[in-house]
């Protein structure tokens, strides 16, 4: 198999019903992977990655679950394996902002929503999918976190911004924790990409502003996203363990 391959694996992508999810999704496939996409509402986003994939060649079937809930994500885990078999690359990508607002105006419901979004999801996920990785002695967990939880994110982002920096400290604890079972565990933290995430969130004056302090001069693309996701499942990135790469077109250099 190639480095760059992912033939005949069993990968589960949360959140893969538009944006990075579904470009990973489709890159998977392309890449010999079985695919499961984890959707919360969007139905008919999933399904259309699921016919993309399928039109192109590629094994993929879509599951709904609500990633905050240990009997969702349960339920998506089960459903995975009867469909595709044993899950050997998992990539927490389900998050989102829910709302900006300032610390005047938020409250404890959003708070909490947040962080169980961005945050509880990685772990349930990831507790859910683990055990077979530890008992095969393989398997790949990728976080999608955010350029946010390093800079502390745009106007009325701070509990995202935080729940981001949150899943790049939690990506190093449990890469600490699987790695000795021969399990990888990494983050990516995109800058701004072209995603429905920023039509719900951004105005075209905060993205004018964004774009301004990208040296590239432009916005990412979830394709771009993907394929730094593939590299870090893949045989490629063997040796990388416990990392959070960057994909900001230069925004932030660390």
């Amino acid at each position: 198999m190639s480095s760059f391959e992912l033939k005949n694996l069993t990968a589960l992508v949360t959140g893969a019903s538009s944006g990075i999810g579904a470009a990973t999704a489709e890159l998977f496939a392309e890449l010999g992977a079985k695919v499961a996409l984890g959707y919360h509402r969007n139905r008919d986003g999933a399904q259309a990655t699921v016919d993309r994939v399928r039109q192109a060649g590629g094994t993929a079937v879509a599951f709904q679950a609500d990633v905050r809930k240990r009997d969702d994500v349960e339920r998506l885990v089960a459903q995975t394996v009867e469909a595709l078999g044993p899950i050997d690359v998992l990539v927490n990508n389900a998050g989102s902002l829910v709302a900006r607002q300032s610390l005047a105006e938020i409250d404890e419901a959003t708070w909490d929503d947040v962080y169980a979004l961005n945050v509880k999801s990685v772990m349930l996920v990831s507790q859910a999918v683990a055990p077979s990785m530890v008992e095969r002695k393989r398997g790949a967990i990728i976080n999608v976190g955010s350029i946010a939880g390093h800079h502390g994110g745009g106007p009325g982002a701070g509990a995202y911004a935080s729940a981001k920096a949150a899943v790049r400290t939690y990506t190093k604890s449990l890469a600490r924790e699987l790695a000795p079972h021969g399990i990888r565990v990494n983050a990516v933290a995109p800058g701004v990409i072209d995603t429905p995430f920023h039509e719900a969130f951004s105005t075209p004056e905060i993205l004018q502003t964004f774009t301004a302090a990208i040296p590239l001069g432009r916005l990412g693309t979830p394709r771009e996203c993907a394929t730094v996701i593939a590299f870090l499942a893949s045989p490629a990135a063997s040796y990388i363990v416990g990392e959070t790469i960057e994909i900001n077109g230069g925004q932030l250099m660390v």
